[in-house]
């Protein structure tokens, strides 16, 4: 054991003393065990409550980057370039897509499948699309349906010789096997057709193709960079043939992904978007046609996620999580890996010399990261709700140790 080690068990026996003598206790608060890294804390039970349109729409949302800076590296190869996520709720787990090179011997895009429990760890990653006919099959975005069954959009490049990027759509029944095969090797059947858009002879739909499943029907969500400046929507009942709805966002960005939910009785729509910079954004939408003005989702943490790719919402229909998003250091946008950003309940710690200590990363969605000082002090804990603003509990004087992990129990729906 380390002599840093014996110190944290000393210091937080000694805490844990003083604590007792005081007679304090707090109804939501409980001691857990592990060990934080050197000069934190982690407090888990910090996850994102339901959607709250309202937030979402006065900018203060509580924002916090992973601790692990890439959340998932390309696995070892001579091609690694891993980018462009999509998250779904399967089974009591997530399981995520992404396209890339992931360690692989040629610089085809595909798209791959791992997933995970609490974003921690991830298993049994594997490649579920081969590019098959095409240069490259990326951008994926995935929705599951009651049954299990799993459909996504690509972009498929080129979508015939010397042609441009367009959308493809594959179905699962069990999000493994892709009609029948495993992986399955994308086919020019694959297609999906747009009726009523004007320009989709000459388009290039690349990178901006986000399904959503709602009504017997399917949404794609869609921009064309020989038409740049409108994300456009298409419909279609059979996920092959889509009519063109018209537009739904004036925007010169790249739509990724669009989630609905209720909210007392009321639909609501959140769209995801990035243009291969430092910069993502976000809008909302009442009945998912037409979307309100952009906000700014997030900028790059650091010059390791400088040009941000590709962005994939977290949420289980009720709650936003957080988002995955693909980036890299470079402008050529060839080393990218994936990256994690937290909606978080907001933890400001004041210790007894007025001090404020709230400097947090996540570590998954539901654990937050808190730096405080190497010896440990005394003070009071404030929990707000991820607005930033809407404060939940404090508690009363508690000594916080460096090394020590905590649980908050809030109460259901915070």
């Amino acid at each position: 054991m380390s002599m840093a080690t014996c110190r944290r068990m000393i210091l937080a026996s000694l805490a844990m003393v003083l604590i007792a003598t005081a007679g304090w206790s707090d109804p939501i608060m409980e001691r857990i065990a592990g060990e934080a890294p050197d000069g934190t804390i982690e407090i888990e039970g910090v996850a994102a409550g339901p959607f709250r349109p309202e937030w979402w729409d006065a900018d203060t949302l509580n924002w916090n980057f992973d601790a692990r800076a890439p959340l998932l590296m390309p696995r070892e190869g001579r091609y690694r370039n891993i980018y462009a996520p999509t998250v779904i709720r399967e089974a009591g787990r997530w399981r995520i897509y992404y396209g890339a090179w992931d360690g692989v011997d040629t610089g085809n895009d595909r798209i791959y499948t791992t997933w995970t429990h609490d974003f921690l760890s991830f298993e049994n990653r594997r490649m579920v699309i081969d590019h098959g006919v095409y240069i490259h099959v990326c951008n994926c975005c995935a929705v599951r349906l009651d049954d299990g069954t799993v459909r996504m959009m690509c972009t498929a490049y080129p979508h015939r010789e010397g042609g441009l990027n367009r959308p493809a759509a594959f179905t699962s029944p069990d999000g493994l096997t892709w009609d029948e095969q495993a992986p399955h090797v994308a086919g020019y059947e694959d297609l999906v057709t747009i009726e009523g858009y004007a320009g989709i002879e000459n388009a290039d739909i690349n990178g901006m193709n986000a399904i959503l499943a709602e009504d017997g029907q399917y949404r794609m969500y869609f921009g064309d960079f020989k038409n740049f400046g409108q994300i456009h929507r298409a419909s279609s009942k059979d996920f092959r043939h889509f009519t063109y709805d018209g537009p739904a966002l004036d925007a010169t960005a790249a739509v990724n992904d669009v989630k609905r939910f209720s909210v007392n009785g009321e639909r609501w729509y959140l769209m995801a978007m990035h243009m291969n910079g430092g910069e993502m954004w976000y809008s909302l939408s009442r009945d998912g046609l037409s979307f309100g003005p952009r906000h700014s989702l997030t900028r790059n943490q650091s010059e390791a996620d400088r040009y941000m790719v590709a962005v994939g919402l977290v949420t289980d229909g009720v709650r936003v999580y957080g988002f995955l998003y693909g980036a890299g250091a470079t402008r050529a946008l060839n080393e990218n890996r994936l990256f994690a950003k937290w909606l978080q309940k907001k933890l400001v710690f004041r210790a007894a010399d007025g001090q404020e200590y709230e400097q947090a990363t996540g570590v998954g969605p539901d654990t937050v990261r808190l730096t405080i000082p190497g010896g440990g002090t005394r003070g009071t804990l404030t929990i707000l709700a991820e607005d930033g603003q809407t404060v939940l509990h404090q508690t009363g004087e508690i000594s916080l140790i460096p090394g020590q992990r905590w649980r908050v129990r809030l109460p259901e729906g915070s």
